[in-house]
This record gives C-alpha cells, sequence and structure tokens, in this order.
C-alpha cells in the first residue's frame, strides 16, 4: 500500500510550500498538493481561496501576486506561499506529484509545467469540469476525489471521466466498495487517513494508497 503525503505532511511540515515538499520526499516517493491560480497568473500552491489560515494576514489568493504571496509567512515557518514551478523543481528523481486542481481554467497550464519539468504527476479534483479539461489537455492520469456515500455514483462518475483513480474519505473504503472500484479498472487511494491503526485497517481490505498528514500513520 502507497503511502501520499497530504500537501507534503500537513501536520509535520509546513503546508504546501518548498521546504515541506522537499521533507515529505524524505519518507515517501508521492506527495499531494494543492494548485490554484494567483492575481498575477502564476499557478501557486495553497489549499484554501484565501491566504487567512496559513498566515499572518488576510485576503484572496487572486488578490495577491506571485512575489507578494511568496513574501508572506506560513504558519510561521519562514516559507512563503511558492509557485507550482518552484514545487516541481524539488521533486526528486522518481518521485511523484498529485496535483489537486482546487479551481478551473488551470488544468492545461498545470500539466505543462510538469512537462516542462519532467515530473510525473496525478491531476486530481472534486470538480468533474477540472477533470475532463485536464483530459482535454492531454492528462492521461485522474483521480476523482469524492467524499460522498454514493459508492455507486463515485464509481461511475470516475468511470465516465477516464480515471485511474479514485479518492475517496477512508471512511467509505469498506472491502466491498473498494472491490467494485478495482472491478472498474480503478486504483483506491483514501484520504486522510487519521492514524496507523486506520492505515493497517484500510491495508487489509485492500486500498492502493493511504493520503496522511504524518509519515508515521504509514510507515512500519
Amino acid at each position: 500500500m502507497r503511502c501520499i503525503a497530504h500537501r507534503g505532511f500537513a501536520e509535520t511540515y509546513p503546508e504546501n510550500t518548498v521546504a515541506g515538499v522537499r521533507a515529505a520526499f524524505e519518507h515517501v516517493d508521492a506527495v499531494e498538493v494543492d494548485v490554484r491560480r494567483c492575481g498575477s497568473g502564476e499557478l501557486v500552491v495553497v489549499h484554501d481561496e484565501t491566504v487567512d489560515r496559513v498566515t499572518g494576514t488576510t485576503g484572496a489568493v487572486v488578490d495577491y501576486s506571485r512575489s507578494e504571496l511568496a513574501g508572506l509567512d506560513v504558519l510561521d515557518s519562514g516559507e512563503g506561499i511558492p509557485t507550482l514551478d518552484a514545487v516541481l523543481a524539488t521533486v526528486p528523481d522518481g518521485g511523484e506529484l498529485n496535483l489537486e486542481l482546487k479551481e478551473g481554467g488551470i488544468a492545461a497550464d498545470a500539466l505543462a509545467a510538469a512537462d516542462d519539468a519532467d515530473v510525473d504527476v496525478l491531476i486530481s479534483s472534486f470538480s468533474t469540469e477540472s477533470l475532463r479539461e485536464a483530459r482535454g489537455a492531454g492528462g492521461s492520469r485522474l483521480a476523482y476525489i469524492s467524499a460522498e456515500a454514493d459508492e455507486e455514483g463515485i464509481i461511475n462518475a470516475a468511470r465516465q471521466l477516464d480515471c485511474t483513480a479514485l479518492h475517496p474519505h477512508w471512511q467509505l473504503c469498506v472491502d466491498e466498495f473498494v472491490d467494485r472500484a478495482h472491478d472498474a479498472g480503478l486504483n483506491v487511494n483514501a484520504w486522510t487517513v487519521p492514524s496507523r491503526h486506520d492505515a493497517d485497517a484500510l491495508d487489509v481490505v485492500g486500498v492502493d494508497g493511504v493520503i496522511v498528514d504524518r509519515p508515521d500513520v504509514c510507515e512500519k
């Protein structure tokens, strides 16, 4: 079972930062980060629509330029909000980034940046429209994220989008659901798994990967 660092192990390192992603890759070969566009047009790595939660200031990401975001202090770490290009540059040989698209209209640019950096990426989103954009832009590895309890519905949605993976909330991942997803040709990566006990239980039912906030959740 694969271990995927959620936002670069958000409970261990400053989330969605260059330093956090670099440190996470010391434990795993796959890191998940969040992507959206800032006010000056570049793609940046930050989860929320605003900077309020992770910095000492307020305002929407789209109201800040790339350089202004770089000058903010993420969770008192001394790290700024980085561009996607900067994060891609930290990925070691053999490493993979899971790029979660947080808004529409960015899939083509995200894929182009990954291609320029020669980094293997999995594109994921809650938005079916964003995944369609990614498929239209040549994305070959897509994952549909959902917290919905409609198991048949989310499996069908992932199949219709020609996804390679499904990212359900971890509590949905009982053995019957995982089996049905596998029968549909989908890998199952569960998020966000809170404990080693839960990760072990998911391993038993055949989950392919766990998306976690701390390395100890899945380190043997």
